[in-house]
């Protein structure tokens, strides 16, 4: 009853239903070799697709998602925060995040170096711009002040970075490198202010980093966990305090 034709089985009836070119969705007039060929072009531009985009392509995807990241690092911090989880916060997968970044370690330098590298330019206007030490002072301490209170999370992530350092050798390259450009930027406003007072710098970079970012640390702490008006204005009043001790004479 499957098939009236005589010499005809059902097996034979279905194997000619699997054969039909028309059962298996090919368009009108195309054989299996034609379908076959059109499969193996579609598996070859996907395999095309996967093939790793120009230079500027993959940096740019990589500040894409570095930016995206950020945010779920500095509201988790280093430790509590996967790949996985950057990507449920992020418009991008799992799998491209993998893509672009090896492991959590990768991804985490890579934000931080991005970041940093933004925020040390943003002093160097102030620098070049005043003109008077009293100037100067001014505006570097309300440059600190509108610094953590728009980017607090930032802040908290390099610090907890720093301190992982310690125990990870893995980031501790990347931390000596970044902390070495905030050194290095703070030491072009304590020189500048030194120059428009017409005095000596009586420390060294490292101690004049270290007595600065301490003093921003603190205000974080307190941004963060306490008062944080009282907090910003502590801070702006203790840079007008310290900056003159960094001076000679």
């Amino acid at each position: 009853m499957l098939d009236s034709r005589p010499g005809t089985s059902g097996h034979a009836s279905r194997e000619r239903r699997v054969r039909s070119p028309a059962r298996l969705g090919w368009p009108h007039g195309q054989d299996e070799n034609g379908a076959r060929g059109a499969v193996r072009r579609v598996r070859q531009g996907a395999r095309e697709d996967t093939t790793p985009p120009p230079a500027d392509r993959y940096d740019e995807r990589r500040n894409q998602l570095a930016e995206s990241a950020l945010q779920t690092l500095g509201e988790l911090g280093y430790a509590r925060t996967s790949l996985r989880e950057i990507a449920n916060n992020s418009q991008f997968s799992h799998g491209v995040v993998h893509y672009y970044f090896a492991n959590k370690t990768e991804l985490i330098v890579y934000c931080v170096r991005h970041y940093k590298a933004q925020c040390v330019r943003r002093y160097d206007g102030l620098v070049a711009h005043s003109t008077t030490p009293e100037e100067l002072l001014t505006s570097f301490a309300a440059k600190l002040v509108e610094t953590l209170q728009l980017e607090a999370p930032m802040h908290r992530l390099w610090y907890d970075l720093r301190t992982q350092s310690m125990f990870e050798e893995p980031l501790r390259e990347a931390v000596l490198m970044i902390d070495q450009t905030l050194e290095d930027m703070i030491w072009r406003v304590v020189s500048r202010y030194a120059e428009l007072s017409g005095a000596d710098v009586a420390m060294t970079p490292a101690a004049a980093y270290g007595v600065l970012d301490g003093l921003f640390q603190q205000a974080l702490l307190g941004y963060l966990t306490a008062e944080p008006q009282e907090a910003l204005d502590t801070m702006t009043d203790q840079v007008h305090a310290l900056m003159p001790l960094t001076l000679r004479g």
